[in-house]
């Protein structure tokens, strides 16, 4: 049976398209919001093992990751794309772990690359966990249209806050002080 919980030992956190062009052009307080929640989970991630796939849409016109991402990195190398799901991208596929059931779905934007990324990994078997308060489109409408068809579609939708006190599952885990410091 399937969980509905994240459990750091089945997940894998994909940081979608989190560039310096495509962020200029979000609305700016929900952009700040959105890279502070991926910034705590990648910290999160990197203290719990958990493995990061990161991907750049045509970073040739779209720049690179933005600083507040690239930070964290943790020796992730960027994944350049042109299709607009991350699967369609063997590198990305390549670098999915197969013994790893879960993928953290973050970044931009929500109906375009996030939508069609978690669509194609659900059709690969994996439980997809799209971090609401971790992705964003450029209208606001967007976003809720894409919550409301991956919610049809299978996937589990949550927030930052969840998805790390999921992984940690207890307060005596080792990494629990420190990561709950990320959000105070």
């Amino acid at each position: 049976m399937t969980t509905l919980i994240a459990d750091e030992n089945q997940s894998q956190l994909a940081i979608i398209d989190v560039q310096t062009k495509l962020c200029q052009v979000m609305p700016s307080d929900a952009m700040a919001s959105m890279l502070n929640n991926i910034s705590h989970l990648m910290q999160a991630a990197n203290q719990l093992s958990v493995p990061l796939l990161v991907t750049e849409q045509y970073p040739a016109a779209l720049g690179e990751s933005v600083e507040a991402v690239s930070t964290y990195f943790a020796g992730a190398k960027p994944i350049a794309k042109t299709a607009f799901s991350a699967v369609a991208v063997p590198k990305f596929k390549a670098q999915l772990q197969r013994d790893k059931s879960q993928v953290m779905l973050v970044g931009l934007e929500s109906h375009i690359c996030v939508l069609q990324t978690a669509l194609d990994l659900l059709q690969l078997g994996k439980q997809v966990f799209v971090v609401e308060d971790a992705v964003i489109s450029r209208n606001d409408q967007n976003k809720r249209n894409a919550i409301k068809r991956l919610t049809k579609a299978g996937c589990i939708i949550t927030n930052t806050e969840s998805v790390l006190f999921e992984w940690l599952g207890d307060a005596q885990h080792p990494a629990f002080k420190a990561i709950s410091k990320l959000i105070k």
